[in-house]
């Protein structure tokens, strides 16, 4: 049965080959066809290996204690789930926007490879294993935001590479200096150091347990490596740039997970420098993004400095390291997953229709484009944390998670839901204008000099790109109305990696 952990990695990996180098694939409608069956199949894969139990692939050994391999647990397993829905759901959306930029070809075989990555990291036993997809997503995706090939979206693709790598490079310095003091490079519940090898080197597994957590979180936007998001973002075409925010941004997430929990272990971190230093900096990235994205009038960049901001907050939930901010963390991964795609998926419709892209100019977008503004609007919501959206409940439990988090400042316990009460004002503040703009717009004065109310044309997004902004919309909602089920996993899973 732990064969069945190849296909979900191989099959897209092998779709995105295909498209490439077969000639057929020029065909538009062959190659939809072939994307859509694919992104859907990798989903429906998941499913059997769900249910399979805890499974182990070893792919090929690069020494006789090195092998590189796959191995299920169920953090992995919901990782996995969200990142396979919401890239299927914007390689949907994305059929309409990709027609009108070009380049299609080239695009859905880089998107169907990057998916086969994301497998691999979900399911990846060891932190060899984990860094080889990681740097391969990397190579995947940059591509993906030089898409357009402009002078502005190739140096956008630079520095993404540059941040990446450098990131990246932290980890793999940090495998090299710690590998005399783990037992081994695989992913353990409580850690692999060697406490025994450890002592009277503290000092030193400190500081490059440090840099490699700071390593991992550059894709997810942790300051000081936190630039490439607002570059990238607006220089890639809008499909891309909802999964860059979406579901790439989660991959780092998912390093620090891997690298808190299974390979450092809670307990030698927890109450140490490296706890403070972390959590301070993801406070910080929390208001700092928020602030930014305030300031900013341009749509993307608006959006990219808010994901900044928000993955921020599940890097504030890991660093808590405690049951109830973990469940928080994973809470506000998948919502944030949820809800700032259709929110970059909104923009992208707004742009492909009316070429807008600053702030200023959506003032009645919404008589223009009622739907997408609904869903713009009902994502809104949800990222500001008022129920019964989502991101009301994980932000609850990342408030808990703060209060209970233990081997701090008690000022930072207390700084915590702060500084996250104050995002979230900052972020209905750079959101609901937007909105109140969008649908309400006033007749330029009153009087005989008064001019007539603007007349907008309706002229919405497309069908297929509308049906997956309204399924991430509604889901969003419902899952924030009944997380009950969700939140009972999250509580297991904390517990176990604990």
């Amino acid at each position: 049965m732990s064969i069945l952990l190849l296909f979900p990695v191989l099959l897209p990996l092998l779709a995105g080959a295909a498209v490439c180098f077969i000639p057929a694939f020029d065909n538009g409608k062959l190659r939809r066809i072939v994307t859509i069956a694919v992104l859907v199949l990798t989903l429906c894969l998941l499913v059997p290996v769900f249910f399979a139990g805890t499974q182990t692939l070893t792919l090929f050994t690069l020494s006789d204690n090195l092998p590189i391999f796959l191995h299920t647990d169920m953090i992995g397993l919901i990782f996995a789930v969200l990142m396979a829905f919401v890239w299927m759901t914007a390689g949907i959306y994305s059929f309409p926007y990709m027609a009108h930029e070009g380049g299609e070809r080239r695009y859905y075989a880089l998107y169907l490879a990057t998916l086969g990555a994301l497998m691999g990291l979900c399911f990846s036993g060891s932190i060899i294993t984990f860094y080889m997809f990681f740097e391969g997503m990397t190579l995947l995706t940059m591509p993906m935001v030089m898409h357009s090939g402009k002078k502005d979206a190739v140096a956008a693709g630079v520095k993404y590479l540059i941040y990446s790598v450098l990131g990246a490079s932290l980890v793999l310095l940090g495998v090299f200096v710690l590998a005399p003091y783990v037992k081994d490079f695989s992913f353990t519940v409580g850690g692999a150091l060697d406490m025994a090898k450890v002592a009277g080197h503290e000092g030193l597994v400190m500081t490059f347990s440090f840099l490699m957590l700071v390593g991992f979180s550059a894709k997810a936007g942790l300051f000081p490596l936190h630039g490439w998001l607002p570059t990238a973002h607006p220089a890639a075409p809008s499909p891309a740039s909802a999964v860059l925010s979406g579901v790439i941004t989660k991959a780092g997430v998912l390093g620090v997970i891997r690298l808190m929990y299974c390979y450092l272990g809670v307990e030698f971190l927890r109450g140490s420098w490296v706890q403070t230093a972390y959590m301070c900096l993801t406070l910080l990235t929390v208001f700092t993004g928020s602030l930014l994205a305030y300031h900013e009038g341009h749509l993307k960049k608006r959006l990219a400095w808010s994901s900044v901001s928000q993955v921020s907050y599940v890097l504030f939930g890991l660093s808590t390291m405690n049951p109830v901010g973990l469940v928080g963390a994973v809470l506000h991964a998948i919502a944030h997953s949820l809800i700032k795609d259709t929110l970059f998926m909104s923009a992208g419709a707004i742009i492909l229709k009316t070429e807008k892209t600053q702030v200023a100019d959506l003032k009645g977008i919404g008589k223009q484009m009622p739907v997408t503004l609904a869903c713009f609007t009902i994502a809104s919501l949800g990222l500001v944390g008022i129920p019964p959206c989502m991101g009301f409940v994980s932000k609850w439990y990342l408030a808990q998670g703060s209060l209970a988090a233990s081997g701090v400042s008690g000022v930072l316990n207390i700084l915590g839901p702060v500084i996250l009460l104050i995002s979230a004002l900052l972020t209905a503040g750079y959101l609901f204008p937007i909105v109140i703009k969008g649908f309400i717009v006033g007749s330029g004065g009153h009087g005989h000099d008064a001019e007539p109310a603007p007349v907008y044309e309706r002229n919405d997004a497309p069908l297929m790109m509308l049906i997956p902004l309204l399924v991430l919309a509604v889901l969003s909602v419902v899952i924030g109305m009944f997380p009950g089920a969700l939140i009972d996993l999250l509580t297991k899973v904390g517990t176990a990696l604990m």
